[in-house]
């Protein structure tokens, strides 16, 4: 029988808790925004609330066993340690897995919040059954978890999988990282905004209902698109190629073949995969294209949980 675990999936704007039973099942859960925890210390004492009251609800006899939490990077996993991600400067070199095996008198082990994701997917999810598995997160950022006969491959400084950060064109948009024409430039969220919007100053006559470009979100791009809109669905099918020629890059050098994508812009489904799966004839071997496979998310927003709990499972079997 498998422990009761806790995943804990910490993000910029809020912190979701799953009690796990042992068959892998999210039986119940809590939710907290990020803007009631203002320091380390508020966070930690906000999840501590939230595992007191799942912990709770635990059938008799039974006991906890440990706490996963993952987090956006940069992070250490291996000391616990949340470093400098920019949408969460408020845990900024903060021992957070420390501070919550003092708080909680548990074992707790961190992990990145997409390896996490890709770890959820690949038990549980879309994965199930598969050798290997690239899962890539595709909402604000593009960023990636690699699977290698169920291990994650981390690199020798963990920071394999910054597959959003290839360059696909050397004269393109200037992307955060500092770099021009990455995948993350016309993929990730912000992306499809600035296209959209540039779009719509572009167009010689606007299709009907089309928003002001103050008004325009990702959201949005999916939603015009799916809708019909011929500006919506361009920006989507660009989109769609450059992860198409993401897919094709780490499936020549890696020869991987299942692409799961996950999070908020992936949602748009078939709108971006379906591009993305044409794209990866143009830019591999036939050979290679030939048996990649890029499906959605079968876990969505559960995957992080679920994956961490897979996380403190192994850890504490170690």
């Amino acid at each position: 029988m498998e422990p009761w675990v806790i995943g804990i999936d910490l993000g910029a704007t809020k912190v979701a808790l799953g009690l796990i039973d042992p068959e892998n099942r999210i039986v119940a859960r809590r939710r907290f925004a990020m803007a009631e925890a203002q320091s380390a210390d508020a966070v930690v004492d906000r999840i501590a609330e939230a595992v007191a009251e799942l912990s709770a609800g635990l059938p008799a006899g039974q006991m906890l066993a440990g706490v996963g939490l993952c987090s956006p990077g940069p992070l250490d996993h291996k000391s616990g340690v949340i470093l400098d991600p920019p949408n969460v400067p408020v845990l900024h070199n903060v021992p957070l897995a420390r501070l919550l095996e003092a708080r909680l008198a548990l074992p707790v082990r961190l992990e990145h919040d997409a390896k996490a994701s890709g770890l959820g997917e690949y038990y549980y999810g879309a994965g199930r059954g598969a050798a290997s598995m690239v899962y890539i997160v595709v909402g604000t950022g593009v960023g990636a978890a690699i699977i290698v006969d169920g291990q994650l491959l981390r690199g020798e400084h963990n920071l394999a999988g910054e597959i959003g950060h290839i360059t696909i064109d050397m004269h393109g948009e200037p992307c955060s990282c500092g770099s021009t024409g990455c995948v993350e430039t016309l993929l990730a969220g912000p992306g499809l905004v600035r296209g959209y919007r540039r779009a719509l100053q572009e167009a010689a006559e606007l299709p009907p209902g089309a928003p002001h470009p103050d008004e325009v979100t990702g959201e949005v791009v999916t939603q015009r698109a799916a809708a019909g809109d011929p500006l919506a669905l361009a920006v989507m099918a660009r989109a769609g190629e450059s992860l198409g020629t993401a897919v094709a890059t780490a499936a020549m050098i890696l020869n991987i073949d299942l692409y799961v994508i996950g999070s908020s812009v992936a949602k748009a489904g078939d709108l971006l995969l379906e591009p993305a799966r044409q794209a990866v004839w143009r830019h591999a071997h036939r050979s290679v294209a030939s048996t990649v496979r890029i499906v959605p998310s079968a876990l969505a927003d559960d995957g992080p949980i679920l994956g961490c709990g897979w996380a403190i499972r192994q850890a504490l079997r170690s």
